[in-house]
């Protein structure tokens, strides 16, 4: 058996305030209600997942100069500061669950006469206990240590430490959580680093220079592969130059068409394992800000796993660095449809409430897939399941969970690593031309893997979403989704044939539609103008079920009406992004609708000829995938391995002659 290092104490790189919450706590546990207690009344649940929401925080601050290093902090005198947090607590019930490590160490070096310190662990309910506690008696560094076993983590739980300074200041300078392992595991194994970037230059330049910065994570990466896929290269980046040097020799740019997310990170996938040097690839995003200690973090779960295990980071949002936007994600198979997992609550803001205040952060979250913002696959995985299929963008890393989840290899979200991400409630993808992908790509997904007869139901959903977009005078998105479910029906043969080229090919039939053409000048569009005003304002509240099923059927009526003459010059409302919902638009015959990105705007008209014409094509596409999906489904799961075959991959990159 040898020690290895699974976890060290960490401080944020650019001592930003905004981000210390996630490191140091200076506030009091207040737990949340238990489930228990609130009982079944859906009242009752409703109540109290809104105050499980209400911020605890007494506006307690840490001082950013207390930060004395990436691996040091001060704790002023009579202070007492908790490290249970995001990324220095330790998540108890993942490696329990999933390693073969069955307890820990805990080393706190420390100084300050007096200095206190208590370790302390919670329970799967959040509940949480102390376990041991040691006091430095002189003023020399002191080392404390303290042995905790795994065994009552089986649910989940953490393990954390809290410091509290004595007539003298106390300055923690290292802690680290390690354990005993078999000498096979002892020595870290590496990765290559793969990013797929599309004219993001000054991100990647960023995070290729953040990767270089710390010496112990780029000892474990082999090559960082940057697959170049847009026109402002990041080559040409004023931050490239520090970037390369920072790599040392380990940075690869790969020039290549624009094949979307799933081109560049199977092209990480293919080189990863042409090259063989490597027992793992780990994707990251190119417009992320990442925390490089996640690197470390997760390979060395990798390498402690049961068995080869996909290991995936948190997303936090870019623009309020606290807030916690993705924490576990699943696919619920009868609508087989990405989502958070049942007991948790996205974004959440650790400024507002701390980690140890919350019960749902301390039951362990199994999930079926991570998303490949930040996502380390192991070599064993590509080898018996493949690279990911060609997608262009979207779910090309849930089907890849999926996959890899009936082979037998599971994927854990690991907390305490995490990158920070553009929100994707900040996007605009379910009405532009990314409308395409999700359509298609998620009946691909379906068919390959549902176990539901018919796809459960996927069809019917995507019947009434068709509707809906129709009555939102959304023409563009329900064409394009018209055009991904028949192409869906032409089956997987032409998945690879069409990479370099559908996304041209959707953008060009978007362009025919009004509601696509987006305009950023506020003056763009007339200003809203009726013949005669409504005579009740329209209401922001989203309505009950009943109140939406009598608007679905007033808004497919009105259809067979004509439109109002002053609509067709003049919007009669502007709607915000955040209020233009379908059971809003269904009642009116032009608006102009902003998009959820906020940069700009589309003028919508009502159309019944159009509606009647697209409602007729969509009934006929909807009943012949009804009609055709076992079929479909059996040609699909036949094809999926030559698909994702490396030869297929190496063809549509042009490299199966050059290597």
């Amino acid at each position: 058996m040898a020690t290895r290092v699974l976890q060290r104490f960490i401080m944020p790189l650019d001592k930003d305030p905004d981000v210390l919450p996630l490191y140091v706590d200076p506030e009091a546990i207040v737990l949340d209600a238990d489930k228990d207690t609130v009982g079944g009344d859906k009242s009752a649940k409703a109540l109290n997942a809104a105050a499980s929401r209400q911020s605890t925080s007494t506006g307690a601050k840490v001082a950013v100069e207390d930060v004395l290093g990436r691996h040091a902090f001060r704790v002023r005198e009579g202070q007492e500061l908790s490290f249970g947090t995001y990324f220095n607590g330790f998540a108890a019930g993942y490696w329990r669950r999933w390693t073969v490590v069955d307890a820990v160490t805990l080393d706190v070096t420390l100084s300050g006469a007096g200095a206190h310190v208590i370790v302390y662990r919670s329970m799967a309910n959040g509940r949480s206990q102390k376990v041991d506690d040691a006091v430095v008696t002189g003023d020399a560094e002191t080392t404390l240590s303290f042995d905790l076993p795994l065994v009552p983590f089986q649910d989940g739980g953490w393990y954390w430490f809290d410091v509290i300074a004595g007539a003298a200041d106390a300055t923690v300078t290292a802690a680290t959580w390690s354990a005993e392992v078999p000498d096979d595991r002892a020595a870290s194994r590496t990765a290559t680093v793969g990013i797929t970037t599309m004219n993001r230059p000054d991100f990647c330049a960023a995070l290729l220079e953040s990767l270089g910065a710390d010496e112990d994570v780029l000892a474990i990466i082999d090559r960082v592969l940057v697959m170049e896929q847009g026109t402002k290269k990041v080559a040409d980046d004023a931050g490239f130059p520090a970037a390369e040097k920072a790599l040392q020799g380990k940075l690869r740019v790969i020039e290549q068409a624009n094949l979307g997310g799933s081109g560049g990170f199977a092209r990480a996938q293919l080189e990863t394992l042409r090259a063989g040097e490597s027992a793992y690839v780990l994707f990251l995003d190119d417009d992320i800000i990442c925390e490089p200690e996640s690197i470390l973090r997760a390979v060395t779960f990798g390498d402690l796993a049961r068995r080869p295990t996909i290991v995936g980071g948190h997303m936090f949002s870019i623009y309020s660095r606290a807030d916690m936007h993705s924490y576990g994600e699943v696919i619920n198979r009868y609508r087989f449809w990405w989502q958070s997992a049942p007991t948790v609550l996205p974004n959440w803001d650790f400024g507002n409430r701390n980690l140890r205040s919350t019960r749902w952060l301390h039951k362990r979250i199994d999930v079926d897939f991570n998303p490949w913002f930040m996502c380390l696959i192991p070599v064993e995985v590509m080898e018996r399941i493949g690279l990911g299929l060609p997608l262009f963008i979207k779910w090309d890393d849930s089907e890849y969970g999926v996959r890899a989840q009936a082979a037998g290899f599971p994927t854990v979200s690991l907390p305490g690593a995490a990158v920070w991400h553009v929100p994707w409630t900040d996007k605009n993808d379910a009405l532009d031309w990314q409308a395409y992908f999700h359509q298609r790509n998620r009946f691909v997904a379906a068919l390959l893997h549902s176990p539901f007869k018919r796809g459960g139901r996927m069809v019917s959903e995507s019947f009434q979403h068709q509707v809906m977009h129709l009555m939102s005078m959304q023409y563009s998105v329900v064409e394009m989704r018209h055009q991904a479910l028949l192409d869906v029906l032409e089956g997987p043969g032409k998945l690879h044939a069409d990479l370099p080229t559908k996304l041209g090919e959707v953008r060009e039939m978007r362009k025919q539609w009004q509601d696509a053409d987006l305009q950023g000048d506020p003056d763009a569009f007339p200003s809203p103008r009726r013949e005669k005003p409504r005579k009740r304002d329209m209401d922001s509240d989203v309505p009950g079920r009943a109140a939406q099923t009598k608007m679905k059927l007033i808004g497919a009526a009105r259809q067979f009406k004509g439109v109002r003459a002053l609509s067709r010059e003049f919007p009669e409302v502007a709607l915000p992004a955040m209020d233009a919902k379908w059971y809003r638009l269904a009642s009116l015959d032009a608006a102009v609708v902003s998009m959820p990105d906020g940069t700009s705007a589309a003028f919508y008209q009502r159309d019944p000829e159009q509606f009647r014409a697209a409602l007729k094509k969509t009934v006929e596409i909807h009943k012949r995938l009804l009609r055709e999906w076992p079929a479909l489904a059996e040609q699909y799961r036949a094809g999926l391995q030559d698909v994702t075959s490396q030869e297929a991959w190496a063809r549509t990159f042009g490299i199966e002659e050059a290597e």
